[in-house]
Protein backbone atom coordinates (compact mmCIF):
# COMPACT_ATOMS: atom_id res chain seq x y z
CA UNK A 1 0.00 0.00 0.00
CA UNK A 2 1.32 3.61 -1.17
CA UNK A 3 1.93 5.93 2.39
CA UNK A 4 2.60 9.69 1.96
CA UNK A 5 3.13 12.24 4.23
CA UNK A 6 0.27 14.28 2.92
CA UNK A 7 -3.10 13.03 0.98
CA UNK A 8 -5.22 15.86 -0.38
CA UNK A 9 -8.79 14.89 -1.34
CA UNK A 10 -10.14 17.86 -3.88
CA UNK A 11 -8.21 19.21 -6.45
CA UNK A 12 -9.57 22.63 -6.73
CA UNK A 13 -7.49 25.92 -5.81
CA UNK A 14 -7.95 24.64 -1.74
CA UNK A 15 -6.35 21.97 -2.50
CA UNK A 16 -3.88 22.97 -5.26
CA UNK A 17 -2.89 25.87 -2.86
CA UNK A 18 -2.27 23.57 0.10
CA UNK A 19 -0.61 20.86 -1.80
CA UNK A 20 1.98 23.75 -3.19
CA UNK A 21 3.32 25.21 -0.08
CA UNK A 22 3.66 21.49 1.17
CA UNK A 23 5.63 19.88 -1.24
CA UNK A 24 7.80 23.38 -1.32
CA UNK A 25 8.60 22.28 1.79
CA UNK A 26 9.60 18.55 0.67
CA UNK A 27 6.73 16.52 2.31
CA UNK A 28 5.19 13.65 -0.10
CA UNK A 29 1.79 14.86 -1.33
CA UNK A 30 -0.81 12.99 -3.52
CA UNK A 31 -4.01 15.03 -4.72
CA UNK A 32 -7.46 13.49 -5.55
CA UNK A 33 -9.32 14.80 -7.62
CA UNK A 34 -12.80 13.05 -8.72
CA UNK A 35 -13.09 14.91 -12.16
CA UNK A 36 -10.63 14.78 -15.17
CA UNK A 37 -9.42 18.17 -14.72
CA UNK A 38 -7.98 19.85 -11.95
CA UNK A 39 -9.37 23.56 -10.68
CA UNK A 40 -12.78 23.36 -9.30
CA UNK A 41 -15.01 25.76 -11.30
CA UNK A 42 -12.09 27.49 -12.24
CA UNK A 43 -11.96 27.53 -15.52
CA UNK A 44 -10.72 30.00 -18.47
CA UNK A 45 -12.63 28.96 -21.93
CA UNK A 46 -11.86 30.45 -25.58
CA UNK A 47 -14.66 30.56 -27.48
CA UNK A 48 -14.50 32.82 -30.99
CA UNK A 49 -11.25 34.87 -29.60
CA UNK A 50 -13.41 35.47 -26.59
CA UNK A 51 -11.23 34.29 -22.79
CA UNK A 52 -14.46 33.62 -20.67
CA UNK A 53 -13.96 32.88 -16.84
CA UNK A 54 -16.49 30.13 -15.36
CA UNK A 55 -16.15 31.16 -11.80
CA UNK A 56 -13.03 33.39 -10.27
CA UNK A 57 -11.90 36.04 -12.70
CA UNK A 58 -9.25 37.94 -11.00
CA UNK A 59 -7.17 37.89 -7.71
CA UNK A 60 -7.01 40.71 -5.39
CA UNK A 61 -4.10 40.49 -3.17
CA UNK A 62 -2.92 42.37 -0.66
CA UNK A 63 -1.23 39.35 1.33
CA UNK A 64 2.69 38.99 0.82
CA UNK A 65 2.45 34.92 0.94
CA UNK A 66 0.16 35.06 -1.81
CA UNK A 67 3.01 37.56 -4.07
CA UNK A 68 5.70 34.35 -3.19
CA UNK A 69 3.29 31.72 -3.92
CA UNK A 70 2.72 33.54 -7.45
CA UNK A 71 6.80 34.63 -7.83
CA UNK A 72 7.90 31.47 -6.74
CA UNK A 73 5.46 28.99 -8.62
CA UNK A 74 7.31 31.08 -11.95
CA UNK A 75 3.81 32.82 -12.68
CA UNK A 76 4.93 36.14 -12.16
CA UNK A 77 5.90 36.68 -15.92
CA UNK A 78 2.53 35.24 -16.56
CA UNK A 79 0.21 38.23 -14.65
CA UNK A 80 -1.59 40.39 -16.83
CA UNK A 81 -2.94 43.45 -14.27
CA UNK A 82 -5.44 45.32 -14.57
CA UNK A 83 -5.60 47.87 -17.30
CA UNK A 84 -5.39 51.18 -16.55
CA UNK A 85 -9.30 52.12 -17.35
CA UNK A 86 -10.29 49.36 -15.62
CA UNK A 87 -8.95 51.61 -12.45
CA UNK A 88 -11.13 54.52 -13.07
CA UNK A 89 -14.20 53.83 -11.52
CA UNK A 90 -16.84 51.11 -10.50
CA UNK A 91 -20.44 52.04 -11.26
CA UNK A 92 -24.02 51.46 -9.11
CA UNK A 93 -26.90 50.86 -10.43
CA UNK A 94 -29.30 53.62 -9.06
CA UNK A 95 -33.24 54.68 -10.49
CA UNK A 96 -32.52 52.68 -13.87
CA UNK A 97 -28.93 54.50 -14.50
CA UNK A 98 -25.13 53.52 -13.85
CA UNK A 99 -23.56 56.25 -11.50
CA UNK A 100 -19.70 56.33 -10.53
CA UNK A 101 -19.36 54.65 -7.01
CA UNK A 102 -17.11 56.58 -4.92
CA UNK A 103 -14.50 54.68 -3.12
CA UNK A 104 -12.70 56.74 -1.06
CA UNK A 105 -14.66 58.69 1.77
CA UNK A 106 -14.36 62.22 0.75
CA UNK A 107 -15.26 61.24 -2.77
CA UNK A 108 -18.29 59.21 -0.84
CA UNK A 109 -19.18 62.63 1.25
CA UNK A 110 -19.31 64.67 -1.95
CA UNK A 111 -21.31 62.52 -4.68
CA UNK A 112 -24.96 62.64 -5.19
CA UNK A 113 -25.39 58.90 -4.95
CA UNK A 114 -25.96 59.59 -1.19
CA UNK A 115 -28.83 61.72 0.29
CA UNK A 116 -27.84 64.99 2.94
CA UNK A 117 -28.89 62.61 5.46
CA UNK A 118 -27.16 59.46 4.44
CA UNK A 119 -23.82 61.72 4.42
CA UNK A 120 -24.32 62.70 7.51
CA UNK A 121 -25.12 59.28 9.63
CA UNK A 122 -21.94 58.02 7.06
CA UNK A 123 -19.94 60.91 9.04
CA UNK A 124 -21.11 60.01 12.35
CA UNK A 125 -19.87 57.29 12.22
CA UNK A 126 -16.41 57.55 14.40
CA UNK A 127 -18.84 59.02 17.36
CA UNK A 128 -21.36 55.65 17.25
CA UNK A 129 -20.50 53.59 20.07
CA UNK A 130 -19.56 50.05 19.42
CA UNK A 131 -21.67 46.91 20.89
CA UNK A 132 -23.82 44.83 18.58
CA UNK A 133 -24.55 40.97 19.39
CA UNK A 134 -21.48 38.44 18.42
CA UNK A 135 -23.59 36.92 15.22
CA UNK A 136 -24.87 40.09 13.71
CA UNK A 137 -25.89 39.77 10.20
CA UNK A 138 -24.33 42.18 7.52
CA UNK A 139 -27.41 44.00 7.44
CA UNK A 140 -27.41 44.81 11.04
CA UNK A 141 -24.03 45.67 11.58
CA UNK A 142 -23.44 48.29 8.49
CA UNK A 143 -27.40 49.61 9.25
CA UNK A 144 -25.69 50.19 13.28
CA UNK A 145 -22.29 51.56 11.76
CA UNK A 146 -22.69 53.46 8.96
CA UNK A 147 -26.82 54.07 8.30
CA UNK A 148 -29.29 52.14 5.97
CA UNK A 149 -28.39 54.32 2.84
CA UNK A 150 -24.36 52.37 2.91
CA UNK A 151 -26.07 49.06 3.33
CA UNK A 152 -28.65 49.42 0.32
CA UNK A 153 -26.53 51.43 -1.74
CA UNK A 154 -23.09 50.03 -1.28
CA UNK A 155 -23.00 46.87 0.85
CA UNK A 156 -25.88 45.24 0.26
CA UNK A 157 -25.10 44.70 -3.83
CA UNK A 158 -21.42 43.75 -3.14
CA UNK A 159 -22.93 40.60 -0.87
CA UNK A 160 -24.85 39.51 -3.46
CA UNK A 161 -23.44 40.78 -6.66
CA UNK A 162 -19.66 39.17 -5.33
CA UNK A 163 -20.92 36.64 -2.59
CA UNK A 164 -24.38 35.25 -3.82
CA UNK A 165 -25.30 36.01 -0.60
CA UNK A 166 -28.25 37.59 1.53
CA UNK A 167 -27.04 40.72 2.90
CA UNK A 168 -30.11 39.58 5.94
CA UNK A 169 -28.81 36.57 6.81
CA UNK A 170 -24.95 36.64 5.47
CA UNK A 171 -22.78 36.64 9.47
CA UNK A 172 -20.95 40.11 9.34
CA UNK A 173 -17.66 38.89 11.48
CA UNK A 174 -17.37 36.30 8.31
CA UNK A 175 -18.68 38.46 5.20
CA UNK A 176 -16.78 41.36 6.24
CA UNK A 177 -13.97 40.04 8.78
CA UNK A 178 -12.05 43.03 8.67
CA UNK A 179 -14.54 46.34 9.54
CA UNK A 180 -15.75 44.01 12.31
CA UNK A 181 -11.90 43.49 13.74
CA UNK A 182 -11.59 47.56 12.59
CA UNK A 183 -14.50 47.75 15.70
CA UNK A 184 -13.86 45.80 17.65
CA UNK A 185 -10.02 46.67 18.26
CA UNK A 186 -10.95 50.44 17.45
CA UNK A 187 -14.66 51.28 18.34
CA UNK A 188 -14.76 52.77 15.18
CA UNK A 189 -14.47 51.82 11.72
CA UNK A 190 -13.52 54.61 10.80
CA UNK A 191 -10.81 55.14 13.73
CA UNK A 192 -9.87 51.90 12.14
CA UNK A 193 -9.16 52.86 9.24
CA UNK A 194 -7.08 55.62 10.04
CA UNK A 195 -4.78 53.72 12.20
CA UNK A 196 -3.96 51.57 9.96
CA UNK A 197 -3.22 54.07 7.24
CA UNK A 198 -0.97 55.15 8.94
CA UNK A 199 0.89 51.62 10.38
CA UNK A 200 0.32 50.45 6.53
CA UNK A 201 3.27 52.66 5.08
CA UNK A 202 5.98 50.27 7.17
CA UNK A 203 4.27 47.05 7.32
CA UNK A 204 1.22 46.26 4.37
CA UNK A 205 1.93 44.20 1.46
CA UNK A 206 1.32 46.36 -1.90
CA UNK A 207 -2.59 45.97 -3.38
CA UNK A 208 -2.95 44.68 -6.45
CA UNK A 209 -5.12 43.14 -9.25
CA UNK A 210 -4.32 40.71 -11.96
CA UNK A 211 -5.25 37.65 -13.51
CA UNK A 212 -2.56 35.83 -15.86
CA UNK A 213 -2.85 35.08 -19.63
CA UNK A 214 -4.63 32.37 -20.57
CA UNK A 215 -7.16 33.10 -17.76
CA UNK A 216 -7.13 31.91 -13.93
CA UNK A 217 -6.79 28.22 -15.26
CA UNK A 218 -2.82 29.10 -15.84
CA UNK A 219 -2.64 29.51 -11.93
CA UNK A 220 -4.55 26.04 -11.62
CA UNK A 221 -2.30 24.18 -14.17
CA UNK A 222 0.81 25.96 -13.16
CA UNK A 223 0.20 24.61 -9.46
CA UNK A 224 -1.25 21.20 -10.35
CA UNK A 225 2.21 20.34 -12.18
CA UNK A 226 4.12 21.61 -9.88
CA UNK A 227 7.34 18.81 -9.04
CA UNK A 228 6.23 16.87 -5.48
CA UNK A 229 2.57 16.89 -6.16
CA UNK A 230 0.90 13.99 -7.16
CA UNK A 231 -2.35 14.68 -8.66
CA UNK A 232 -4.57 11.63 -9.30
CA UNK A 233 -7.40 13.19 -11.26
CA UNK A 234 -10.67 10.97 -11.79
CA UNK A 235 -10.39 9.66 -8.56
CA UNK A 236 -13.39 9.96 -5.96
CA UNK A 237 -12.68 9.42 -2.33
CA UNK A 238 -15.16 6.83 -1.10
CA UNK A 239 -14.10 6.21 2.92
CA UNK A 240 -11.46 7.44 5.28
CA UNK A 241 -10.31 5.44 8.15
CA UNK A 242 -8.09 6.49 11.29
CA UNK A 243 -5.05 4.12 11.69
CA UNK A 244 -2.35 4.49 14.73
CA UNK A 245 0.00 6.63 12.73
CA UNK A 246 -2.71 8.61 10.77
CA UNK A 247 -5.34 7.62 7.81
CA UNK A 248 -6.21 5.48 5.34
CA UNK A 249 -8.63 6.49 2.50
CA UNK A 250 -9.88 4.16 -0.23
CA UNK A 251 -10.86 5.77 -3.41
CA UNK A 252 -12.96 4.85 -6.89
CA UNK A 253 -10.76 5.19 -9.62
CA UNK A 254 -11.19 4.23 -13.14
CA UNK A 255 -9.00 1.12 -12.84
CA UNK A 256 -11.14 -0.22 -9.75
CA UNK A 257 -10.78 0.61 -6.14
CA UNK A 258 -7.36 1.91 -4.97
CA UNK A 259 -6.20 2.56 -1.03
CA UNK A 260 -3.42 4.86 0.46
CA UNK A 261 -2.24 5.54 3.77
CA UNK A 262 -1.01 9.48 4.90
CA UNK A 263 0.04 10.85 8.26
CA UNK A 264 -2.00 13.72 7.52
CA UNK A 265 -5.03 14.12 5.11
CA UNK A 266 -6.73 17.37 3.95
CA UNK A 267 -10.44 17.52 2.64
CA UNK A 268 -10.83 20.14 0.32
CA UNK A 269 -14.05 19.33 -1.02
CA UNK A 270 -17.73 21.28 -0.44
CA UNK A 271 -19.17 20.86 2.64
CA UNK A 272 -22.14 18.19 1.68
CA UNK A 273 -18.90 16.04 0.41
CA UNK A 274 -16.50 16.74 3.14
CA UNK A 275 -19.56 15.86 5.70
CA UNK A 276 -20.26 12.19 4.05
CA UNK A 277 -16.24 11.77 4.13
CA UNK A 278 -15.72 12.71 7.52
CA UNK A 279 -19.27 11.02 9.60
CA UNK A 280 -18.47 7.54 10.22
CA UNK A 281 -14.86 9.60 11.49
CA UNK A 282 -16.74 12.36 13.73
CA UNK A 283 -20.95 12.21 13.13
CA UNK A 284 -20.80 15.97 15.07
CA UNK A 285 -18.14 17.23 12.39
CA UNK A 286 -20.37 16.31 10.07
CA UNK A 287 -23.51 17.36 11.05
CA UNK A 288 -21.94 20.85 11.05
CA UNK A 289 -20.55 20.25 7.56
CA UNK A 290 -24.11 19.67 6.50
CA UNK A 291 -25.35 22.67 7.81
CA UNK A 292 -23.66 24.76 5.65
CA UNK A 293 -25.54 26.38 2.55
CA UNK A 294 -24.45 27.08 -0.79
CA UNK A 295 -26.26 29.48 -3.24
CA UNK A 296 -26.08 28.71 -7.25
CA UNK A 297 -24.56 31.46 -9.79
CA UNK A 298 -25.61 31.69 -13.94
CA UNK A 299 -22.53 33.66 -15.98
CA UNK A 300 -23.27 35.13 -19.00
CA UNK A 301 -20.84 36.20 -20.99
CA UNK A 302 -21.73 38.36 -24.17
CA UNK A 303 -19.17 39.44 -26.55
CA UNK A 304 -20.06 42.10 -29.12
CA UNK A 305 -18.47 44.73 -31.52
CA UNK A 306 -17.09 47.89 -29.60
CA UNK A 307 -19.25 50.46 -31.45
CA UNK A 308 -22.38 48.82 -30.76
CA UNK A 309 -22.04 49.52 -27.29
CA UNK A 310 -22.86 53.19 -26.46
CA UNK A 311 -21.35 53.29 -23.05
CA UNK A 312 -17.57 53.94 -22.75
CA UNK A 313 -17.04 50.93 -20.52
CA UNK A 314 -14.31 53.50 -18.41
CA UNK A 315 -14.34 50.78 -15.13
CA UNK A 316 -14.67 47.42 -13.98
CA UNK A 317 -18.43 47.01 -13.98
CA UNK A 318 -21.42 47.70 -11.89
CA UNK A 319 -23.23 46.58 -9.36
CA UNK A 320 -27.30 46.66 -8.97
CA UNK A 321 -28.63 47.16 -5.53
CA UNK A 322 -32.09 44.95 -4.55
CA UNK A 323 -34.10 48.11 -4.44
CA UNK A 324 -33.60 48.32 -8.25
CA UNK A 325 -35.60 45.06 -8.74
CA UNK A 326 -32.83 44.17 -11.84
CA UNK A 327 -32.44 40.29 -12.87
CA UNK A 328 -28.70 40.43 -12.75
CA UNK A 329 -26.55 40.90 -9.22
CA UNK A 330 -23.67 42.73 -11.31
CA UNK A 331 -21.99 43.09 -14.75
CA UNK A 332 -17.94 43.06 -15.04
CA UNK A 333 -16.62 44.43 -18.45
CA UNK A 334 -14.04 42.36 -18.79
CA UNK A 335 -12.20 43.41 -22.04
CA UNK A 336 -11.79 46.64 -20.07
CA UNK A 337 -10.24 45.11 -16.85
CA UNK A 338 -7.46 42.87 -18.53
CA UNK A 339 -6.13 42.62 -21.94
CA UNK A 340 -6.54 39.60 -24.71
CA UNK A 341 -10.11 39.22 -23.53
CA UNK A 342 -11.81 39.96 -26.55
CA UNK A 343 -10.92 40.40 -30.48
CA UNK A 344 -9.89 43.93 -31.24
CA UNK A 345 -12.77 46.47 -31.65
CA UNK A 346 -14.40 43.33 -29.44
CA UNK A 347 -15.91 43.91 -26.27
CA UNK A 348 -16.43 41.09 -23.80
CA UNK A 349 -19.51 41.73 -20.68
CA UNK A 350 -19.90 38.80 -17.80
CA UNK A 351 -23.25 39.09 -16.33
CA UNK A 352 -24.09 37.31 -12.83
CA UNK A 353 -27.69 36.02 -11.93
CA UNK A 354 -29.24 34.03 -9.31
CA UNK A 355 -27.19 33.48 -6.01
CA UNK A 356 -29.61 33.62 -2.48
CA UNK A 357 -31.07 36.78 -4.38
CA UNK A 358 -32.70 35.18 -7.38
CA UNK A 359 -32.16 31.07 -7.13
CA UNK A 360 -35.11 30.49 -9.09
CA UNK A 361 -32.87 31.46 -12.09
CA UNK A 362 -31.57 28.41 -11.92
CA UNK A 363 -34.80 27.04 -13.68
CA UNK A 364 -34.54 29.14 -16.42
CA UNK A 365 -33.37 27.96 -20.05
CA UNK A 366 -30.93 29.81 -22.24
CA UNK A 367 -33.04 31.34 -24.13
CA UNK A 368 -34.60 33.38 -21.01
CA UNK A 369 -31.42 33.60 -19.47
CA UNK A 370 -30.77 35.98 -22.61
CA UNK A 371 -33.39 37.37 -22.90
CA UNK A 372 -33.25 39.00 -19.30
CA UNK A 373 -30.21 39.64 -19.36
CA UNK A 374 -30.36 41.84 -22.41
CA UNK A 375 -33.36 43.67 -21.52
CA UNK A 376 -31.28 44.71 -18.33
CA UNK A 377 -28.00 45.63 -20.22
CA UNK A 378 -29.40 47.77 -23.68
CA UNK A 379 -30.73 50.67 -21.74
CA UNK A 380 -27.64 50.93 -19.02
CA UNK A 381 -25.03 50.57 -21.58
CA UNK A 382 -26.86 51.80 -24.65
CA UNK A 383 -26.70 48.38 -26.46
CA UNK A 384 -27.14 49.02 -30.73
CA UNK A 385 -27.10 44.87 -31.67
CA UNK A 386 -27.24 41.68 -30.13
CA UNK A 387 -24.04 39.63 -29.25
CA UNK A 388 -22.14 37.60 -31.87
CA UNK A 389 -20.79 35.29 -28.81
CA UNK A 390 -23.10 34.12 -25.75
CA UNK A 391 -21.84 31.55 -23.47
CA UNK A 392 -23.67 30.83 -20.69
CA UNK A 393 -21.77 28.75 -17.25
CA UNK A 394 -24.24 27.28 -15.03
CA UNK A 395 -22.37 26.94 -11.28
CA UNK A 396 -24.80 24.35 -8.80
CA UNK A 397 -23.93 25.38 -5.52
CA UNK A 398 -21.18 27.90 -6.43
CA UNK A 399 -20.23 29.40 -3.49
CA UNK A 400 -20.84 28.94 0.79
CA UNK A 401 -23.33 31.55 1.62
CA UNK A 402 -21.68 32.08 5.21
CA UNK A 403 -25.78 32.32 6.15
CA UNK A 404 -26.74 32.11 10.06
CA UNK A 405 -24.30 32.07 13.15
CA UNK A 406 -21.42 31.38 11.02
CA UNK A 407 -18.68 31.83 13.33
CA UNK A 408 -20.12 29.91 15.74
CA UNK A 409 -20.21 27.37 13.51
CA UNK A 410 -16.98 27.39 12.28
CA UNK A 411 -15.85 27.57 15.93
CA UNK A 412 -17.24 24.34 16.48
CA UNK A 413 -15.68 23.04 13.74
CA UNK A 414 -12.02 24.03 14.61
CA UNK A 415 -13.36 22.40 18.58
CA UNK A 416 -13.95 19.00 16.58
CA UNK A 417 -10.69 19.11 14.76
CA UNK A 418 -8.69 19.55 17.63
CA UNK A 419 -9.97 15.66 18.64
CA UNK A 420 -8.80 14.30 15.40
CA UNK A 421 -5.37 15.10 14.87
CA UNK A 422 -4.11 14.85 11.03
CA UNK A 423 -7.85 15.68 9.79
CA UNK A 424 -7.57 19.11 8.16
CA UNK A 425 -10.48 20.69 6.36
CA UNK A 426 -9.49 23.22 4.03
CA UNK A 427 -12.09 24.42 1.28
CA UNK A 428 -14.17 27.91 0.38
CA UNK A 429 -16.53 27.73 3.52
CA UNK A 430 -13.70 28.47 6.09
CA UNK A 431 -11.67 31.58 5.83
CA UNK A 432 -12.71 33.04 2.68
CA UNK A 433 -14.42 32.00 -0.90
CA UNK A 434 -11.57 34.80 -3.09
CA UNK A 435 -8.43 32.95 -4.74
CA UNK A 436 -6.46 35.29 -2.67
CA UNK A 437 -8.42 33.78 0.82
CA UNK A 438 -7.59 29.99 -0.69
CA UNK A 439 -4.21 30.45 -1.64
CA UNK A 440 -3.54 31.82 2.02
CA UNK A 441 -5.13 29.48 3.68
CA UNK A 442 -3.37 26.64 2.10
CA UNK A 443 -0.33 28.23 3.18
CA UNK A 444 -1.86 28.57 6.79
CA UNK A 445 -2.62 24.77 6.58
CA UNK A 446 0.71 23.80 5.25
CA UNK A 447 2.65 25.65 8.01
CA UNK A 448 0.28 23.59 10.35
CA UNK A 449 0.81 20.14 9.34
CA UNK A 450 4.81 21.18 9.01
CA UNK A 451 4.04 22.14 12.67
CA UNK A 452 2.71 19.10 13.87
CA UNK A 453 5.30 16.85 11.51
CA UNK A 454 8.10 18.45 13.80
CA UNK A 455 6.82 17.66 17.15
CA UNK A 456 6.40 13.52 15.92
CA UNK A 457 8.17 11.74 18.14
CA UNK A 458 11.82 10.96 17.20
CA UNK A 459 11.35 7.41 16.14
CA UNK A 460 8.24 8.14 13.92
CA UNK A 461 10.44 11.21 12.04
CA UNK A 462 13.01 8.51 11.21
CA UNK A 463 10.56 5.97 10.36
CA UNK A 464 8.79 8.96 7.77
CA UNK A 465 11.91 9.44 6.46
CA UNK A 466 13.26 6.31 5.35
CA UNK A 467 9.47 5.41 3.62
CA UNK A 468 9.53 8.74 1.50
CA UNK A 469 13.29 8.64 0.39
CA UNK A 470 13.31 9.55 -3.39
CA UNK A 471 9.33 10.96 -3.04
CA UNK A 472 10.47 14.78 -2.08
CA UNK A 473 9.76 17.76 -4.54
CA UNK A 474 12.35 19.53 -6.21
CA UNK A 475 12.29 22.19 -3.61
CA UNK A 476 14.58 22.14 -0.91
CA UNK A 477 12.63 21.22 3.01
CA UNK A 478 12.27 24.28 4.54
CA UNK A 479 9.74 25.73 6.92
CA UNK A 480 7.53 28.48 6.11
CA UNK A 481 7.29 31.63 8.41
CA UNK A 482 3.97 32.35 9.40
CA UNK A 483 3.04 36.05 7.65
CA UNK A 484 0.72 38.11 9.81
CA UNK A 485 -1.96 40.40 8.00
Amino acid sequence: MDKVDVLIIGGGISGLASAWWLARSGLSVEVWEANDRPGGKIMSTRQDGYLTERAASMVLNFRPEVAELVREAGLESAKTTRLPAAEARRYLLQQGSLNALPMRLGAMVSSPLWSLRGKLRLLAEPFIFSGGRPDESVSEFITRRLGREVLEKAIEPFVAGMLAADADCASAAAVLPRLVALERRYGSIGAGILVNRVLRRRTASTTETFSFRGGMSTLVETLAKTSGINLRTGHTAEELVRERDGWQATATTPQGQRTISAYHVIVATPAPVAAALVKPVDSELAELLRGIGYSGVTVMHAGMARDAVGHPLDGTGFLAPKREGAILTGNMWMSTLFPDRAPPEKVLLTSYLGGARAPWVADWDDGRIVDETLKTLRPLLYLKADPEMVRIDRLQDALPVYHGAYQARMQEITARLQHTPGLHLEANYRGGVSVRDRLACGHAAANRILEAQQQLPAERKKRVSAENTGQRAAYPAKPMGTVAD
